[in-house]
């Protein structure tokens, strides 16, 4: 299995910010490689860039999240540092895609599913989710797929 090109991305960010003593930056940066650490020792896998793209999302969805809920609490102080954060991890995220691009995906794989009907919700949805991950919310492409083979 090849080695995370993200993952190592990120280990040289680490580096970076602790040499520029930026401990904001280092801080939420180690937070991420414990999170692929455990990982891979509950698993006892090495992670892949597929998988360290759907850890990276989860953790921007959980910020996001948790920025909603602190704007609502008016706890301005913690929603900045919610909004550094996922900042933060969209730096290593690729290239999010356009409605057009997924519309486009969308299309593909409902064609190559031969999909019609709602039954048929789980197989483009495996088509659609590695071309995907990382680059647009799963959630919403769900919503959209349901939408059209309704």
């Amino acid at each position: 299995m090849p080695v995370s090109e993200i993952k190592q991305r990120i280990d040289a960010a680490v580096k970076d910010a602790m040499r520029a003593r930026d401990k904001q930056r280092l801080g939420v940066l180690r937070l991420t490689m414990a999170e692929f650490k455990r990982i891979e020792v509950d698993e006892r896998i090495e992670l892949d860039d597929e998988r360290v793209l759907a850890v990276l999302d989860k953790m921007t969805k959980q910020r996001i999240d948790s920025l909603t809920q602190f704007e609502k609490a008016g706890r301005d102080d913690l929603a900045a540092q919610e909004a550094f954060e996922i900042a933060l991890i969209k730096e290593f995220l690729p290239e999010p895609l356009s409605e057009a691009e997924i519309t486009q995906l969308i299309d593909a794989a409902i064609e190559t599913a031969e999909a019609s009907s709602m039954q048929a919700m789980g197989q483009v949805m495996a088509l659609l989710r590695p071309q995907m991950q990382g680059r647009a919310d799963i959630g919403k492409v769900s919503a959209l797929v349901k939408g059209r083979l309704i």
